[in-house]
């Protein structure tokens, strides 16, 4: 008897579907990696002390609800404990809100060019995804806002750094007839958050993670801020054990340093700015990017190429290209010395 294509047995928009494509990640060698906002300095001393002490227990299942990192953070964040929802990354956060609010056949919206991960989240949902592109200034157009179920805006951009005010997000939220979620990934290096804003409407719902600014990429940890009526509703879509013990211990010593994360913020910022300098200095056009990383195109020179000839000299950045928008290259801070090797290279 001849037996199908394995293909056969999986669901038609799985078929259908491209693959969410992350940054290269090398295995072996010397290069130098600026291609996925990875912090280029090691987490304080604290969190691996935490994780060491953590291991001598994984006999035992780890708290689902990562109390300890959940009371701390409350304190940092000014908000209360039961706001905070907890998962293995800001991802896992937001494929649990995707699927709490998302059905086949509805759709989503985000702006574009963002976080393509978005779209994947959907098409998985057999929802419809609706990608409308920012305005010239890199605010939202008025269509923005009708017949949803849910909104992801990313604030900062991703691969911009932009941001979009929280006057201009608080009247979002109020037009829409859906829940919005503020992916706030980048914040830390950004000059405001909208971590507050749950409190004044219950719509807004805000993701986090510390894979940036704490430089815990490797440990996959990320939260959500919400309503504590959304959170308990959440806590039902969520796998029961979505945080292991390694990163809740990990992460409640990296959220504790705040004089660290400060330190951190203030250097990679720094490298950043002076960055967006040199490269304007080449004749690239940069935007102000509030993130850990800055997103520029040459008039004169193809982004592809561009990156090939980084790549050939062991410098990795993000070679990315928006259908019916742009292409460019995204570059990552690094360390001072990173950064010199790529405007040597460029020059």
């Amino acid at each position: 008897m001849l037996q199908p294509s394995i293909n056969a047995f999986f669901r038609d928009d799985v078929l259908a579907m491209q693959p969410y494509v992350p940054g290269e990640q090398p295995q072996g060698g010397k290069a130098i990696k600026l291609n996925t906002n990875e912090s280029p300095y090691p987490p304080p001393p604290s969190v691996i002390q935490a994780i060491q002490q953590a291991a001598s227990r994984l006999e035992r299942y780890p708290d689902p609800l990562a109390t300890s990192f959940r009371l701390r953070a409350s304190e940092v964040l000014n908000v209360d404990a039961d706001q905070i929802l907890c998962g293995n990354g800001s991802d896992d956060i937001l494929t649990i809100l995707t699927r709490a609010f998302v059905s086949s056949g509805t759709k989503v919206r985000f702006p574009y060019p963002s976080y393509i991960l978005y779209r994947t989240l959907a098409q998985l949902q057999g929802a419809a995804s609706e990608e409308i592109n920012f305005e010239a200034d890199w605010s939202l157009g008025p269509s923005f806002d009708t017949d949803l179920r849910l909104v992801y805006l990313p604030n900062p951009n991703s691969p911009t750094g932009t941001m979009v005010s929280r006057d201009q997000i608080l009247e979002l939220a109020d037009r829409l007839p859906c829940p919005l979620v503020v992916d706030e990934a980048y914040v830390d290096f950004a000059p405001f958050s909208c971590v507050d804003l749950p409190a004044t409407n219950p719509k807004i719902m805000v993701t986090r993670t510390l894979s940036k600014s704490y430089a815990l990429a490797g440990l996959r940890f990320g939260y959500l801020v919400a309503h504590p009526d959304v959170v308990q509703m959440l806590r039902k879509v969520k796998d029961s054990y979505n945080t292991d013990a390694l990163s809740i211990a990990g992460a409640t010593a990296a959220i504790d340093d705040q004089k660290w994360l400060v330190e951190n913020v203030r250097k990679c910022n720094a490298t950043r700015d002076r960055m967006t300098i040199g490269l304007r200095d080449l004749g690239f056009a940069v935007i102000d990017s509030h993130a850990n990383f800055v997103w520029c195109k040459h008039p004169q020179r193809d982004s592809r190429e561009l990156y090939e000839l980084l790549k050939r000299n062991g410098l990795l950045v993000r070679y990315m290209n928006y259908e019916g928008w742009s292409d460019g290259l995204r570059i990552s801070v690094g360390t001072d010395s990173a950064i010199d090797a790529v405007l040597a290279v460029l020059r």
